[in-house]
């Protein structure tokens, strides 16, 4: 993919004219003050930082459960090298990489512990009270659940921070109102039926950044993790041309080179050819469409941000060798099944007694809610733990607490 480096920023300030534009935002939904020293969307990525549920990312699993090492990924590491990368593409498409960053830096505020596993074991128990998604308890997270400003709940974020965290990952609706993955998750209608974020729309090109963004990083450190944990292995990699093609690079320039940094050296190139092919083919989608403003890239019929069709084959392989390999592979299944049992105790330990939920806000209101109420709010609680305290939690409460290691 060819990229037209005369267009590419650097850090020189300048936005195109499809960038989103802080100083003219649509608002919050509560009105603020602006401030004197920085953006709108300055504001939001601060905000994000400074939570709780930033924080408590640290102790959120990635793949590997904390335990099985200091040097594997977490749920906060994996955001932040999201955010470097989401910056990256924005200061070369000339985007608000505020925005992008911040965007970058919450989408993932929804996960509960132990990663994917843990989402589907809370969307199974809350099944019969609507689902668990992580997107739409993200939104949850940053429009009720934190409780730190003496004006609202949430954090109030610009309608751009909330559409780019709802639909990063394309429009929800149809043009004629379906749901484009089945039906939208009600966190989500809900909110929208009183601050609308256009759901049978794209994002920014700021959220299609981090979007994009996020798949990068994940491809790339999953491989360093598998290689460290030896799950994977190099001849492994080999399954995959385009990941055989950078390993013969790095061998025949560094043809002596000690595993750990063959390991970076392999994965810093994938990296790099990654994010050049998203913005050769971004570029191009922008040379067609000739966008004026923003809502030019909302109003399109597809992604601009996004992968040629060489990368996006070989995006696809690389996941089908990550699954195959690691994602299923026996000890880590083992693990996945005593984190889901955990999980699962405690939903029915506190749908029964809701007061075991010591830290809740609400706990002491519990008597006037219905069982569809207490529901979400025993899921909020249980997706705002860290793996290491549902661990601890289900070791209090149950006589065998599953090992994951």
């Amino acid at each position: 993919m060819m990229i037209d480096t005369g267009v590419l920023g650097f850090g020189s300030g300048e936005r195109a004219a499809y960038a989103a534009n802080p100083w003219a935002s649509r608002g919050r939904m509560f009105p603020e003050e602006s401030s004197l020293t920085r953006s709108e969307f300055q504001r939001d990525r601060d905000r994000i930082v400074h939570t709780t549920a930033f924080r408590r990312l640290k102790h959120k699993t990635q793949v590997f459960i904390s335990p099985d090492g200091d040097h594997y990924r977490t749920r906060l590491t994996h955001t932040i090298e999201v955010a470097q990368i989401a910056r990256a593409l924005a200061r070369a498409l000339k985007l608000d990489e505020d925005l992008a960053e911040g965007v970058a830096l919450v989408h993932d505020f929804g996960h509960t512990p132990f990663g994917h596993t843990g989402e589907d074991a809370l969307d199974e128990m809350l099944k019969p009270y609507g689902g668990f998604d992580h997107n739409a308890q993200s939104l949850r997270v940053v429009t009720k659940l934190e409780r730190r400003y003496a004006d609202f709940d949430g954090l109030n974020l610009t309608w751009e921070s909330l559409e780019g965290l709802v639909k990063h990952n394309g429009p929800l609706l149809t043009k004629d109102g379906k749901g484009t993955h089945g039906p939208v998750p009600q966190p989500i209608r809900d909110y929208c039926e009183l601050h609308d974020l256009e759901l049978a729309s794209y994002a920014s090109l700021e959220a299609q950044v981090a979007a994009i963004a996020d798949d990068i990083a994940y491809n790339t450190h999953d491989i360093d993790d598998g290689l460290r944990s030896g799950l994977l292995t190099f001849d492994m990699l080999e399954e995959v041309p385009f990941l055989a093609g950078l390993m013969a690079e790095v061998r025949e320039r560094y043809p002596y080179l000690e595993s750990s940094r063959f390991t970076y050296e392999m994965t810093r190139r994938q990296i790099t050819r990654m994010v050049e092919d998203v913005i050769g083919v971004a570029q191009d989608n922008l040379k067609a469409l000739k966008p004026q403003n923003a809502a030019d890239i909302r109003a399109a019929d597809h992604v601009i941000a996004t992968f040629s069709a060489e990368m996006a084959e070989t995006d696809r392989c690389i996941k089908r060798l990550l699954f195959s390999r690691i994602y299923r592979h026996p000890d880590i299944m083992r693990i996945r099944a005593g984190a889901a049992q955990i999980v699962s105790d405690l939903f029915r330990a506190y749908m029964d007694d809701p007061t075991l939920m010591r830290s809740h806000y609400w706990v002491n209101h519990i008597s006037g809610l219905g069982e569809t109420a207490r529901a979400r709010h025993v899921g909020d609680y249980l997706a705002g733990m860290t793996d290491t305290y549902a661990i601890k939690a289900h070791g209090e409460l149950f006589d065998h607490t599953p090992d994951l290691r």
